[in-house]
């Protein structure tokens, strides 16, 4: 079967005293409720290497994660040693990062490698073996490095434990990120044993364990219906709720039958799924029991990039056909879409009444947040490796991440 599409989208590190998250932290893939949306003003249209650029970052080593923000460090994993080219170096050299960066000034504070486990997949296509986003509860860092497994660390890059979830290996590598839920740590382990998996942050040791996920690449998604939080995870043919705590199937709804990546987000109590190589939208209301039915189904969507919920519409650009949409959340209907001129692997990122949509080797197109389509800005960088990172904000501040490169884009 031919994967032609599907990039996914991890790593860990620490700072010699406990910090606390503040509005301006971006703490986990997506930042605040796995959404991309930031109420963050104030941020550039335009950059460019002589605009807005504050500093330029090269680092360790390659990776397809996002960075995260804790007061003034940002965490991002990288991998070195093996696969950064074709029939480059030993498997067995393949080492996995975990990178502190100094946000003010971009400089490396520390940075963290640990072996990974073996046998790894010889051949990690695209994204490479650091593509899970990193999450912090600001005072420990955790990461989810497929085979390798879920690691703490302390805000000093220390191990506190390693927890692995399962063998599995895939030639399109791990891409889902952790998810934090009170006292657990939760992750979509489908490649490496078909199942989500939470365990608890402090001990390390597994709490529950539910055999459901079936070629997904979906990063898990928190709901909250009626007072309480559901755990939302978008796995081929189904769309599966469980109750975070314990692991319970509370509903399921027919999904999308082929394999899936974009990240669920949602609006007031409804969940919005994309996936698949036919590319379709499914809209399903949170909160029910047993076999649910989906709102509305559309006919478009997404291979690998996630959307944004903004008011009451739903933005994407789509990586299969590389087209801006924007539909009604009411219905599903298409209000518009228009051709753009690059693919995006990365999620789209919502802002200051912008979408920013960063392509893998055209640059960042920024369309108007309206249910009218207007490109404000398509900005290139000079750099020779993709992007496929999704972007985040944090104090003022737009980061992009490059296989090579950590940018920071400010006023």
């Amino acid at each position: 079967m031919k994967f032609s599409h599907i990039v996914l989208i991890a790593t860990f590190f620490a700072i010699p005293f406990v910090q606390s998250s503040s509005a301006e932290d971006w703490t986990n893939f997506r930042g605040p409720g796995g959404q991309g949306y930031s109420s963050e003003t104030n941020l550039p249209a335009t950059w460019s290497d002589d605009e807005n650029l504050t500093w330029k970052t090269k680092l360790p080593g390659a990776g397809s994660s996002s960075p995260i923000a804790l007061g003034d460090k940002l965490y991002v994993t990288c991998y070195s040693g093996y696969g950064i080219e074709r029939g480059q170096g030993s498997l067995d050299d393949l080492k996995l990062h975990l990178v502190c960066v100094n946000s003010q000034d971009g400089k490396i504070e520390w940075d963290t490698t640990i072996d990974s486990r073996q046998p790894e997949s010889e051949r990690v296509r695209d994204h490479g073996y650091a593509a899970a986003t990193p999450a912090t509860d600001g005072k420990h860092i955790y990461v989810f490095f497929g085979k390798t497994g879920v690691v703490k660390f302390d805000l000093n890059g220390k191990t506190i434990w390693q927890t692995p979830v399962g063998d599995g290996v895939h030639g399109w590598g791990c891409g889902t990120s952790p998810v934090l839920c009170k006292n657990l740590v939760i992750v979509n382990a489908s490649v490496e044993s078909g199942s989500v998996v939470a365990i608890d942050k402090e001990s390390g040791e597994e709490k529950w364990r539910v055999k459901s996920m079936n070629r997904s690449w979906s990063t898990p998604h928190l709901v909250a219906v009626g007072g309480k939080q559901e755990l939302v995870v978008n796995s081929k043919d189904e769309i599966l709720a469980y109750d975070p705590a314990t692991g319970d199937e509370l509903w399921k709804c027919q999904g999308i039958p082929d394999y899936v990546c974009p990240t669920i987000v949602s609006h007031q109590g409804v969940v919005y799924v994309l996936g698949g190589r036919s590319s379709m939208t499914v809209a399903v209301k949170a909160g029910g029991k047993g076999e649910v039915e989906e709102l509305w189904r559309a006919r478009v969507g997404a291979n690998v990039a996630s959307p944004v919920v903004y008011e009451d519409h739903l933005y994407w650009v789509s990586d299969r056909n590389t087209t801006a949409y924007c539909l009604r959340l009411s219905d599903g209907e298409v209000v518009y879409q228009e051709r753009v001129d690059s693919q995006p692997y990365a999620s789209a990122l919502i802002a200051d009444g912008k979408i920013y949509v960063v392509t893998r080797r055209g640059g960042t197109i920024v369309l108007a947040a309206k249910p009218e389509f207007e490109e404000l800005a398509h900005n290139k960088l000079t750099d020779p490796t993709q992007f496929n990172a999704s972007p985040i904000v944090s104090g003022g501040n737009l980061y992009l991440r490059s296989d090579q490169n950590l940018y920071c884009i400010a006023k």
